[in-house]
């Protein structure tokens, strides 16, 4: 069976273990992310048990090692997409998973700041759980309900990113930080145990065959949807980001009661997550239904729309409430994405590029709050709502305008 078969057969019916695969992909997606983001609450404590004692290096080191891991997570992720589709997607689970357990269990061990810094690096290089659950259940579940599994996936990620700062938050008073990076890491050992010996993929020496062959890149015929799905990545990335660094100081502005900014600062960064898991799944069945062109498109305009009242609200209620709604138009777009890429590339390079629209999302990880919080600073809070409102609403026109015409109802094509 030639690889263009190959693959149609997987993109139309799937893989008759993917059920499962969703299964331990949201399972071992959560459990990873949790222990990625746990250290959140209590890493400038661990910054400064390390040795680090002045305030400001405090401040700098903790920056440094949290980025660390989003950055070198950046470089390397079309180079594990790329031998996902040459040896096999779980492999690169497998991978990730046991890197991970190794990494963060060291970090409780570690004896300087340098030491953290490294291993925060080597989940970075070592990790990508979560994005290659993405690459596994994109590739291997039935066309006509792939959005809906990868929003319950994104869903799953989104939670993680939730729950670990709460657990965090939670876990060292009663073990000690040292020994919460061992739990975490004996969690990633469940998941590697549970991604080993129960997530099954069937083996295709043609595809292997044609993943070599290919240049990943050039082997995409029309490289606009692509192009447009690596764009919607980083605005959506960006747009959650942008307002990270103004937050406590715009909600301070918005509230009589001094004592409860950071509270209240929590909720809303919250609100947009919540509706996030919300709507994820919900969007993507609505894309499996009526195309996922129309679904990117209107989420990205409906974002950007919301964000507009959000520069001149006057309670922080009336901020929660919008950030809440953006959350649900943006939880979409993740599903979405993963889809459209999946259908418009050929299987041999479908991690390839699906790692690089991962690489995109990084980018606009990093790039939203250096650019919310340089507007903020210089132009004014408002200006970062407006700015990044401008920049959704032309990425849905772009989005719209790019769109294959015979893309309006997938099953059709």
């Amino acid at each position: 069976m030639t690889d263009t078969k190959w693959g149609a057969a997987v993109v139309d019916s799937g893989s008759i273990y993917w059920t499962r695969n969703l299964v331990i992909s949201l399972l071992g997606s959560f459990t990873t992310i949790v222990a990625m983001t746990l250290l959140l609450p209590f890493l400038p404590l661990y910054v400064e048990e390390l040795g680090v004692s002045d305030h400001a290096a405090i401040v700098q080191w903790s920056g440094v090692a949290y980025g660390a891991t989003f950055l070198a997570a950046a470089f390397v992720a079309p180079l594990w997409g790329r031998l996902g589709d040459i040896y096999g997607r779980k492999l690169m689970l497998v991978r990730a998973s046991a890197g991970m357990t190794v990494a963060i269990s060291l970090m409780g061990m570690a004896d300087n700041v340098w030491q953290l810094v490294a291993l925060r690096l080597f989940v970075g290089l070592a990790g990508g759980y979560s994005s290659g659950s993405m690459v596994l259940v994109a590739t291997q579940t039935p066309k006509d309900r792939s959005a809906w599994a990868l929003g319950v996936l994104a869903s799953g990620i989104m939670a993680g990113n939730l729950v670990g700062p709460l657990i965090g938050g939670a876990l060292p008073p009663l073990i000690g930080i040292r020994n919460t990076f061992l739990a975490a890491g004996g969690m990633i050992f469940l998941a590697f145990l549970a991604t080993t010996f129960l997530i099954k993929e069937e083996k295709s020496p043609a595809r292997k065959q044609a993943a070599k062959a290919s240049g990943g890149w050039a082997s995409i015929s029309d490289k606009r949807p692509v192009i447009a799905m690596l764009a919607t990545g980083l605005l959506l990335m960006l747009a959650n980001m942008s307002i990270e660094p103004i937050i406590t100081v715009y909600v301070a502005q918005l509230t009589e009661h001094p004592g409860k900014v950071t509270m209240i600062a929590g909720i809303v960064m919250s609100a947009a997550a919540l509706g996030s898991i919300l709507s994820a799944s919900r969007l993507g069945k609505l894309a499996d239904r009526i195309g996922h062109w129309p679904v990117i498109a209107g989420a990205l305009a409906v974002a950007g729309l919301l964000l507009i009242p959000q520069a001149f609200v006057t309670n922080s209620w009336q901020l929660i409430i919008l950030r809440f709604l953006m959350g649900m138009a943006l939880g979409g777009l993740l599903p979405c994405i993963s889809a459209v890429i999946r259908h418009s590339v050929p299987d041999s390079a479908a991690g390839s590029i699906l790692g690089l629209s991962v690489s995109s999302q990084y980018v606009g990880q990093v790039a939203g709050p250096v650019l919310g919080g340089f507007v903020g600073g210089h132009i004014g809070m408002r200006a970062v709502f407006l700015g990044t409102s401008v920049l959704l609403i032309a990425g849905a026109a772009y989005s719209w305008l790019v769109r294959p015409r015979n893309a309006a109802t997938p099953d059709r094509k």
